[in-house]
């Protein structure tokens, strides 16, 4: 089977949401000699695209996406071990707590820019879907983390971001790190008009922004 069509495979077994057929799938794509980077970002990561499009104009719903999302995880318990063999003993590039925010269960673009993440080097924190803005706060000052990300699909929970900022500011730790937004309902206005740090709109914008910030400590 063609690198095409292998991606092309993943590609439709994430949008089914069908567990078996994507880690039969990831298994056959690493027997091939496919990079674990390149099933992710050629095969899966587009997979999970549409998934989370499909669920913003409500082609599909939350039983589906969700689906989806465990048919992504199947696959990253296959493919994380790899990605760290291929990574080596590589330093860490830092710490990043990542989120859905308070009110959003939208697991799908957080779950790519997690992994995005990881592939670059940076540990991961990831809390989750429907989380306090407080909870992102606690976490980064337990862990020590360089960035928080958080992302929201929703308008209606896109306030949750700049909630986090607050909570920064009511502990005098505003300083201490850098946070990212993305999610759907979000923009680069809506960024900057709440004092965020960066806008990813995909995860790739979102490690390039990461990198940035680790860079400029």
């Amino acid at each position: 089977m063609s690198g095409k069509a292998t991606f092309e495979r993943l590609y439709n077994a994430i949008i089914a949401g069908d567990r078996n057929e994507v880690a039969q799938g990831v298994g056959d794509a690493l027997k091939e000699g496919i990079m674990p980077s390149d099933i992710i970002e050629e095969g899966m990561s587009p997979g999970m695209k549409e998934v989370g499009e499909r669920f913003a104009r409500y082609e599909i719903y939350l039983p589906e996406m969700m689906m989806a999302a465990e048919a992504w995880e199947s696959a990253m318990q296959i493919l994380e071990p790899k990605l760290l063999e291929s990574g080596g003993e590589r330093k860490k590039m830092g710490r990043v707590v990542l989120g859905t925010v308070k009110g959003d269960v939208h697991s799908v673009g957080k779950n790519i820019v997690g992994a995005m993440f990881k592939m670059n080097g940076f540990e991961v924190f990831d809390l989750g879907v429907d989380v306090a803005a407080s909870a992102f706060v606690t976490k980064a000052e337990e862990v020590g983390a360089d960035i928080i990300a958080a992302s929201a699909l929703m308008s209606t929970t896109i306030p949750q971001q700049k909630s986090i900022i607050e909570h920064l500011e009511a502990r005098g730790v505003r300083g201490k790190y850098r946070v990212l937004v993305g999610g759907g309902s979000t923009t680069q206005e809506w960024a900057d008009s709440i004092g965020a740090d960066g806008y990813g709109r995909t995860a790739g914008d979102a490690v390039i922004l990461a990198l940035k910030a680790v860079a400029q400590r």
